[in-house]
């Protein structure tokens, strides 16, 4: 009887199947004495847990079965319209609720995403580095990336335009996070904005806007999302919940104007779970629509995660030797510390003996091809150890330097 090797069962595809290493990283620090700058977790403290349960109450009190039965593929009317509201209050342009796609976290979102567009081979444009969830969500299709320099303004418009002219095969659409990008916590210029759209326009690409993080600004102005400029190229914008609210609802949102994209997703999603929770969408909006009180608890999340900004790059700039160099984000949940010199994947095997770890900067990059970076998140640990954890975190770059 012939028999087939192990690896033969597989479908090509999961050969280039990445394991996550925020999620590996996990496991390490269930251990109490450790400090993590690794995952992207907000602080668990600032959960509304009591709103929570009395929106779960109030839910199943009004609704009662039908909170619990199966629902559309779109999501829930009542959350897509709350999405839709609030995007246009805080954005100045009118949405539309059957634009909404609600999906079970963001990363389902980019799937879907990579699901509709992406055959084996095709090319997808990355900042550089990126946020590495979507890599991981495009590595499942096979995908090869053309990558756009950044600096401290976000993505260059002379890269990207270069990219495209050179582009062969021309790419499926472009992956961007405008606002506090993770990793680097950089943001894309309001001057650069309405130049991508343009640029993207030009050369007829799509764009997905990914966009966590717009709602956790500690300072400066809010820059209109890409997907505000009218635009002949689709633009998709992705936002969550998990952020502002809690991730464990796993509630977030696509949001597509253009009909042919949006009905794709649609039966993507329905091959892949029918729909999101039902009834974590009713909580979710039970307790968001009541603006004044959501509007204060996603601005005390603000003012939280800023002080632990402030005192993270304090740390820094006391305790590490000199020239290693850092972000100061005006927002989201993470920063970038470029360690010239140093291979920061070895240095966390350093620091990790100290009790002490963060995400090594090279997972960031498609290529794999830049090493001296890590990112450090600053929302998830305590304003002691953070000073506390930078101080070790020192020690190690010492170390490792000899």
């Amino acid at each position: 009887m012939a028999t087939i090797s192990r690896a033969a069962q597989f479908a090509q595809r999961t050969a280039h199947l990445r394991a996550s290493t925020i999620r590996e990283m996990l496991k390490v620090t269930q251990q109490p004495d450790v400090i993590s700058f690794g995952g992207g977790l907000p602080a668990p403290e600032l959960f509304p847990t009591a709103a929570i349960g009395a929106a779960a109450l109030a839910v199943m009190e009004r609704l009662g079965p039908a909170a619990l039965q199966y629902s559309v593929t779109e999501g829930i009317p009542e959350m897509r319209g709350w999405v839709a509201e609030r995007l246009t209050r805080r954005f100045g342009r009118i949405f539309d609720a059957e634009s909404v796609q609600i999906v079970n976290g963001s990363q389902q979102g980019l799937d879907l995403v990579g699901k509709i567009f992406l055959d084996p081979g095709d090319h997808v444009v990355l900042e550089d580095p990126s946020y590495l969830g979507a890599i991981q969500a495009f590595d499942a299709y096979q995908t090869r990336y053309l990558t756009v320099d950044t600096d401290e303004e976000g993505l260059l418009p002379d890269s990207l335009e270069r990219v495209l002219e050179r582009a062969d095969p021309f790419p499926k659409f472009l992956y961007l996070v405008p606002n506090f990008q993770n990793p680097t916590g950089r943001t894309l210029s309001g001057e650069r904005r309405p130049t991508v759209v343009r640029i993207c326009e030009h050369f007829g690409l799509p764009i997905v806007e990914d966009d966590p993080y717009g709602e956790l600004r500690f300072e400066g102005r809010n820059l209109p999302p890409l997907i505000s400029f009218a635009s002949t190229a689709p633009i998709i914008y992705s936002g969550t919940g998990s952020k502002v609210m809690a991730p464990g609802m796993r509630i977030a949102w696509l949001v597509v104007p253009d009909d042919d994209i949006r009905e794709k997703i649609v039966l993507a999603k329905q091959g892949a779970d029918l729909h999101s929770g039902t009834f974590a969408q009713y909580v979710f909006h039970e307790y968001a629509s009541n603006g004044p009180a959501f509007d204060a608890h996603v601005h005390t999340i603000a003012e939280t995660y800023a002080r632990r900004r402030g005192i993270m790059a304090e740390a820094l700039g006391e305790f590490m030797p000199q020239g290693v160099h850092f972000t100061h984000p005006a927002g989201g949940m993470f920063l970038w510390v470029t360690v010239p010199g140093v291979d920061t994947t070895q240095l966390l095997r350093i620091s990790a003996e100290s009790k002490v770890v963060f995400v090594p900067g090279v997972n960031f990059y498609p290529h794999r091809d830049v090493h001296d970076g890590m990112r450090l998140n600053f929302s998830n640990a305590s304003e002691k150890n953070i000073r506390v954890g930078v101080e070790r975190l020192a020690h190690a770059v010492r170390l490792y330097k000899g």
